[in-house]
């Protein structure tokens, strides 16, 4: 019983890490996927069979190197834009991945299952919330306030990518409170009655 129980936390442990990393994909695509080989390579993480690639040399130079140039391509004024329209995608299959490489010990049903609905899910909602905030704020600032908006979703990445690492279940905590706030606005706003 003990050990079904310890078995079942480990369970809960690794499919809050996927969420969280899944989550940090839809911020920067390549920015978890990074912070997950780094992980790997220093023995911090451990990954699900058939992923171990994730954690090897070559990956983490190439997680490096797209995650530089996908932070930097985001600070081109419109690029930024257009390359929301690919990370989208991208973003859903990075988290499927994530989500997939360190949920463990599960059936292959439910392991596939948590990665696309749990990771991909997680992903394309913060895609989704990024997307329409770049939106509004090229609309609003004409894109000049998209830097600012560029630095705070490559900080967020890799801030919510550590803490799924450090503390899963925390970093699930942090995503529903954000997740509830952002309904909150999205539900209150239209109901509210324009000043007379």
């Amino acid at each position: 019983m003990k050990r079904d129980a310890t078995m079942d936390l480990d369970t809960l442990l690794s499919v809050c890490l996927g969420v969280g990393l899944a989550a940090a994909c839809g911020f920067r695509v390549f920015v978890p996927l990074l912070v997950t080989s780094l992980a790997a390579q220093t023995g911090h993480l451990a990954l699900a069979g058939g992923f171990h690639w994730v954690g090897t040399r070559p990956a983490l130079i190439a997680f490096a190197v797209a995650t530089v140039l996908e932070v930097l391509a985001y600070y081109v004024p419109w690029i930024d834009n257009l390359l929301d329209v690919l990370a989208g995608p991208a973003a859903v299959v990075a988290g499927i991945v994530i989500t997939a490489s360190v949920v463990t010990d599960v059936d292959p049903l439910l392991h596939w299952g948590l990665a696309v609905i749990a990771g991909g899910g997680a992903a394309a909602a913060t895609q989704g919330v990024t997307t329409l905030a770049r939106h509004l704020s090229s609309w609003a600032t004409l894109g000049v306030g998209n830097h600012l908006l560029a630095t705070a979703e490559a900080g967020g990445s890799l801030v919510l990518s550590a803490l799924a690492i450090v503390a899963p279940l925390v970093a699930v905590l942090v995503l529903s409170a954000a997740g509830f706030a952002v309904l909150a606005v999205l539900v209150v706003r239209p109901w509210r009655r324009p000043a007379t």
